[in-house]
């Protein structure tokens, strides 16, 4: 099967199968019910990969490289205009391994010509390809994704990731744009988090488990036998950016699967994310009800947040940040197991 009817059938399965549970529920944000701030003062602007943002919601890598997502992705970009949010590419790879798909990315740029955008590329392509890649979209910065497990149950997938540290490390050091290392929908662990801010990279977008599921995608694709647990892999997205902040302290931490609610992103930005991704959410309201619904489903979460932002006292982004945070249940018994403090 090729690069691109793989693609595709990886957006028809994305937009069709149920979210995961991102674990939010453990963590318990404190009421103020003395909060010294008004919903028309709030300030909404963050720093994310050394980007200053207006918002700290963003639109995530999901698709890309198939004539089909010309149109989703030129869709996509204009809702990101109208909110003005960034907005992330999917894998740019089918692009630059045939440039004849590289229109479906660059309609981005057209759309959406003053805006935050990031290019995408798989953690095994070379410094070339990640240089051509920013130069696609003329992006601001650039996602490197992770995704073993979803390679190692996809039937035309890799099956050897030795020398994903090297090349990450020469595309930090190639792009002239921050780098984000990205994973999709498996979390990162410190200890890996500790080895990408000793690479150089800007920023981590913990891409946890909570949101589209692409091993069961794969799963299903190959109709595989395979034991249905296996495809529950991962670290759920709340726990994952708890341990990539303990890895990789002083690193923007980015928190994406399953954040589609602005109580949800308000609890991973008060975690101490620096900004949310929403990706399979996005392209699934895009689909099935079109822009505007999407709009106003964006728009709702940045309402949601802000009531949040209200009820914890937090003024800003950065405020938010470092209100009270009660942390339960089995989130904490992960937390106290691995020896990671909030």
């Amino acid at each position: 099967m090729t690069r691109q009817a793989r693609k595709l059938e990886h957006l028809w399965h994305a937009v069709r199968s149920e979210m995961r549970n991102a674990d939010f529920s453990d963590i318990n944000l404190v009421n103020n019910c003395l909060p010294e701030t008004a919903i028309c003062a709030l300030d909404l602007s963050t720093r994310a990969a050394g980007l200053k943002l207006s918002r700290p919601v963003f639109i995530n890598a999901i698709t890309g490289g198939v004539e089909e997502s010309d149109s989703i992705n030129r869709e996509l970009a204009l809702v990101a205009k109208e909110c003005s949010l960034p907005f992330a590419v999917g894998s740019q790879m089918a692009a630059l391994e045939n440039p004849h798909y590289s229109k479906t990315f660059e309609v981005v740029r057209d759309a959406y010509p003053d805006g935050v955008v990031f290019a995408n590329i798989g953690a095994y392509a070379d410094p070339d390809m990640a240089r051509r890649a920013v130069e696609m979209v003329r992006a601001d910065a650039l996602q490197v994704h992770l995704n073993v497990p979803q390679e190692l149950m996809m039937a035309e997938g890799d099956s050897d990731f030795r020398g994903y540290i090297r090349r990450i490390e020469k595309i930090v050091g190639a792009v002239g744009v921050p780098v984000v290392v990205k994973e999709v929908g498996f979390g990162i662990a410190r200890e890996q988090a500790a080895i990408l801010k000793g690479i150089g990279v800007a920023a981590i977008d913990v891409g946890g488990k909570g949101g589209t599921n692409f091993m069961q995608i794969e799963r299903r694709r190959a109709h595989l036998k395979t034991n249905e647990d296996l495809t529950e892999w991962g670290i759920p997205t709340a726990i994952a950016l708890l341990e990539a902040a303990s890895g990789a302290p002083g690193v923007d931490i980015i928190a994406s699967g399953g954040v589609n609610t602005g109580l949800l992103a308000a609890k991973a930005l008060a975690l101490g994310a620096s900004a949310v991704g929403i990706a399979g959410l996005a392209v699934k309201i895009l689909l099935s009800e079109g822009a505007e619904a999407l709009i106003a489903r964006l728009r709702n979460i940045e309402c949601e947040l802000k009531t949040v932002m209200v009820m914890t006292g937090a003024n800003s982004i950065d405020e938010l940040r470092s209100v009270p945070v009660v942390i339960t249940g089995k989130t904490r018994e992960w937390l106290e197991a691995r020896g990671i403090k909030k």
